[in-house]
């Protein structure tokens, strides 16, 4: 186990962000993890996964843990069904395509989301219809204060919308360090009805799509609308799309007709954060190396030589020209630190 000292961050947080570490440790192996977290106390620590779901506003005093936990393998399977057990530290993306070519159904509407297996269930993952929740069976997570090991079935992970029971009761409490997902081996359930899926279908002339059509689908539009996190520094959608009750979003549909909105209950909907957002002016805006993408208004950008701070300012601004418009109040998805 080597430990580096004084390291820039910039190679493993997608927003490209040169902030600096104290300590610096890459960890493939849990008795290594136990060994780095029985050496520290939790608040000495910082738990490193794939750096897509986070805005670094300063240096880390603390001790990074890199968590590269590599494997895949199926761990059961019936005539219907197959439970794949990955480790945390596998790429999301490269899994789903593992999966889509073994035939495996049920991750397909996630293909190309940034980031590891690891924190799939702490934000609880989703586009385009499909939430890790849908095909999560279990996560095994390590405890950072006691070193001992937990399951934790779908149940037990509390999921809600980007939420989970690791970004609230436990949050910092554990590591994750596999996760199991239940996948469809035959009569996968498609669903092409979110976004621009099935326009995508009916403009290849595709009538009976497979799952690698869907994947191939939603990659052909996250790639026409977000940017590419080697070429511009983000964290894919930053905002939380807002949920308001059926009341206040007619109300605000009166004044504003064009306003989409999907269906929660009879109670909420969801209004896409990216249209408030392009509704205020904010798409395309540009401040010094911050800004806001020309294609996607939920997506902040680094165009090179940004701070975190500086994008943390421009979040901000958003939320309050937001509030101020709509009465409405949207959540960063993106961790600050």
């Amino acid at each position: 186990m080597k430990i580096s000292q004084n390291i820039s961050l910039k190679p493993y947080n997608t927003f490209g962000l040169d902030v600096r570490a104290k300590y610096f440790v890459e960890i493939e192996s849990v008795s290594t993890l136990k060994e780095i977290l029985k050496g520290n106390s939790p608040d000495k620590l910082f738990i490193l996964g794939g750096g897509s779901n986070m805005l670094l506003t300063q240096d880390i005093n603390k001790t990074v843990v890199k968590i590269n936990l590599k494997g895949i393998e199926v761990v059961k399977e019936d005539d219907d069904c197959v439970w794949v057990q990955a480790q945390a530290g596998e790429n999301w993306h490269e899994f789903v395509l593992w999966c889509i070519e073994r035939g495996y159904g049920g991750i397909e509407n996630l293909s190309l989301i940034p980031g590891n297996v690891g924190t799939t269930p702490i934000q609880n993952i989703g586009a385009y219809g499909v939430e890790v929740k849908d095909v999560l069976e279990s996560c095994t997570g390590l405890s950072i204060s006691t070193q001992e090991q937990r399951v934790f079935d779908n149940a037990a992970c509390k999921f809600d919308y980007r939420e989970s029971v690791f970004k609230n009761e436990l949050k910092n409490q554990y590591v994750i360090t596999s996760v199991v997902f239940k996948l469809t081996k035959k009569n996968h359930i498609l669903k092409t009805g979110y976004g621009s899926i099935q326009q995508e279908l009916d403009k290849n002339g595709i009538t009976t799509p497979t799952i690698q059509d869907i994947s191939n689908m939603v990659i052909a539009i996250r790639q026409s609308k977000l940017p590419d996190p080697k070429e511009i520094g983000n964290s894919g959608s930053f905002f939380k799309n807002p949920i308001i009750p059926v009341e206040q979003y007619n109300a605000l549909n009166a004044k504003y007709p064009t306003m989409p909105s999907y269906t929660i209950n009879d109670q909420f909907v969801k209004v896409p954060a990216g249209w408030l957002i392009e509704q205020t002016g904010f798409k395309g805006y540009r401040l010094g190396d911050a800004g806001v993408h020309e294609k996607q208004a939920l997506v902040l950008v680094n165009y090179g030589q940004a701070q975190g701070s500086q994008i943390e300012k421009l979040a901000h601004s958003i939320q309050k020209q937001v509030q101020q418009i709509f009465g409405i109040s949207i959540d960063a998805e993106v961790n600050i630190f």
